[in-house]
């Protein structure tokens, strides 16, 4: 049994709920980290809060902007209080924005990659700095998304920040294995977290031998997998969950 951060968790169709929900099941403490009104700004909306912690369990939550640079740090040290030394941090927030080259602005830029990557980048170090190798073996997981297997245009400021996430990684890893700290990054590839129209659903699905999207209990279990005893030997790694999705030809 671990003690783990897991960020993000705000929604019942997110990959970040069913990564807390399966870390619970197998035993882990957990603390999960939200900010509601991202999702208010977003097409797809916010769901009750309350109703999220409920399914759960109620587990200690910490309500947070990660653009504030000083909230990964108080974030981690907010957890580590409630459940002991943090042994696991999976970082599954993110910033969502669209914006084509000539739609770019400066300051989405800018917020998506303090959400993203630079709070992705602080979390961890703030984590590192908590370890200690009585809570168990260490594990980091990341999420980016896919950029780096093709491009995403439509989505410069968000698919730079998670780029950023990914290049990351493995520099991460070398500065902590040395700790018994895995650092890993997970691509979910298309995931049905309900906000895509049926249009997008649609073509995505052909473009998938299963001919479906994958599914948030899918990528938990590649986190699972990561953060556990049989995956103590991968690090460094951006592991390619998309389900053989075949891109745009």
């Amino acid at each position: 049994m671990g003690s783990a951060l897991v960020t993000g968790v705000s929604r019942r169709s997110g990959i970040a709920f069913a990564i807390a929900q399966r870390l619970l099941a197998r035993g882990d403490r957990v603390v999960v980290q939200s900010w509601v009104p991202h999702d208010v700004e977003q097409t797809w909306g916010a769901d009750d809060l309350d109703t999220v912690l409920a399914e759960l369990g109620d587990p200690p939550h910490v309500s947070t902007d990660l653009a504030d640079p000083a909230a990964p740090g108080e974030l981690v040290a907010a957890a580590r209080a409630a459940v002991g030394p943090l042994s696991t941090l999976v970082a599954a927030h993110a910033r969502s924005a669209e914006g084509r080259l000539a739609e770019v602005t400066a300051a989405e830029v800018d917020l998506c990659f303090a959400v993203n990557a630079r709070g992705s980048l602080l979390l961890t170090q703030a984590f590192a700095a908590q370890y200690e190798a009585s809570a168990g073996p260490g594990s980091v997981v990341l999420f980016t998304s896919g950029q780096h297997r093709g491009p995403m245009s439509s989505e410069l400021p968000y698919a730079i920040s998670k780029g950023a996430i990914q290049a990351m990684t493995l520099s991460l890893a070398d500065e902590l294995i040395d700790a018994d700290v895995t650092v890993n990054c997970v691509n979910p590839g298309p995931t049905d977290t309900g906000w895509a129209d049926p249009g997008q659903t649609d073509v995505v699905a052909r473009a998938m031998p299963r001919g479906r999207w994958n599914s948030p209990a899918e990528a938990a279990a590649v986190v699972a997998w990561l953060t556990g005893q049989d995956g103590r030997s991968v690090t460094g790694q951006t592991i390619d969950a998309e389900g053989g999705f075949r891109r745009w030809r």
